[in-house]
């Protein structure tokens, strides 16, 4: 089991063929809301199926929950949740035991673990053990809903289109997101998105891009500097998402093409709260939540399984070889990637709050 958190823990079980994937949550008061028609919902938003941009891997991703709720709240104790792998075939993947995948951790895996590790659909560095962080991500933000917390992660980029994300508040973008199959409040780049995934599918290619987090209502001063700050705390989660390669605050990288007094946002008084005019700072100073909006962004890159053939070697021949990847795959991941970057920083706060005494 692989595990994280100080108040808010989670362990992540089981792999992409094995039996079943699910998650462990120790830490969630007693009372707290269970709502498992939310969790279904969350697991439904990661699903491929009805996506025809997407794998042909049709998982139910039926929620069971194994211990930890009595009448819709926590007991308390740990909580266990699973669904079950039944569209499994590992067939292709037994075909290229002996050549690692160019873009998978196939060779460090068997170079850490040795030859019979079970790689097949990714074993545990699959995308599909994110099943887990949307079921604790889930239950984090029902510990978030009394402060006030909401989140909302979109597609920002695919390939080299960009969106123009129109202002709004977070129900407004999240209902233009829900209109289109890339997740994207800007109608006409999701256009364009979705015809590019669909000519990267007939190319035999994949695609990468970048999303989006919004977090509003986080309480000011949120966060445990210096390690556990807001900015660690979900960066170390979201750099567990496979496929996740960059992130950024705020301005981000634009930072590094500013002068001081471009990037600092200047405070003002909106009634009887302090804000700031601008929000370069992503909604953290110091670590600590400002009571702006936390914004991030990730990079995501392209799906490493490919149909074009690709340049590997024979670890036991220490021949060169030609492998072309077969199974089922998405043409591009970022789209099925929103929920799970929003419930790692719904894990990421919720945990920071507990830690901080504003989740009692």
């Amino acid at each position: 089991m692989m595990g994280y958190g100080e108040r808010f823990r989670i362990a992540l079980f089981g792999s992409s063929h094995g039996p079943e994937v699910g998650v462990e949550i120790q830490g969630i008061p007693a009372g707290t809301p269970i709502d498992l028609a939310r969790i279904q919902a969350a697991l439904d938003r990661r699903r491929p199926v009805g996506r025809r941009l997407a794998t042909r891997r049709a998982e139910e991703d039926r929620l069971v929950v194994d211990r930890g709720v009595d009448h819709g709240v926590s007991d308390g104790g740990s909580f266990r949740a699973h669904v079950a792998n039944e569209d499994v075939r590992r067939e292709p993947y037994d075909r290229m035991q002996d050549t690692p995948r160019p873009g998978h951790a196939d060779f460090p895996a068997r170079m850490r673990y040795g030859p019979d590790t079970d790689l097949s659909g990714g074993g545990i560095f699959s995308g599909r053990m994110t099943v887990g962080l949307v079921i604790a991500g889930t239950v984090a933000r029902s510990l978030l809903d009394p402060l006030g917390v909401d989140l909302l992660g979109y597609t920002r980029e695919i390939g080299p289109i960009d969106a123009a994300v129109p202002e709004g508040d977070l129900a407004t973008l999240r209902a233009r997101a829900a209109q289109n199959e890339v997740g994207c409040p800007d109608p006409d780049a999701a256009s364009r998105m979705e015809a590019a995934i669909a000519a990267a599918r007939r190319e035999g290619d994949s695609l990468g891009g970048v999303v989006e987090v919004r977090i509003e209502g986080v309480p000011i001063g949120v966060g445990e500097p210096f390690f556990d700050s807001v900015e660690s705390a979900i960066a170390h989660l979201a750099f567990s998402v496979p496929a996740v390669k960059a992130i950024e605050f705020g301005a981000g990288f634009r930072a590094a093409r500013m002068r001081g007094s471009q990037h600092n946002d200047p405070f003002i008084w909106a009634g009887d709260r302090v804000r700031t005019e601008t929000n370069h700072a992503g909604g953290i100073l110091g670590g600590l939540a400002t009571g702006m909006p936390i914004v991030y962004r990730v990079a995501v890159k392209p799906t490493s399984s490919i149909a074009r053939p690709q340049r590997t070697v024979h670890l036991t021949t220490h021949e060169p070889a030609t492998l072309v990847v077969t199974g089922r795959h998405d043409p591009c991941i970022v789209p099925r990637a929103v929920v799970v970057l929003e419930s790692v920083a719904a894990i990421a706060i919720a945990d920071l709050a507990l830690r901080g005494g504003f989740v009692r």
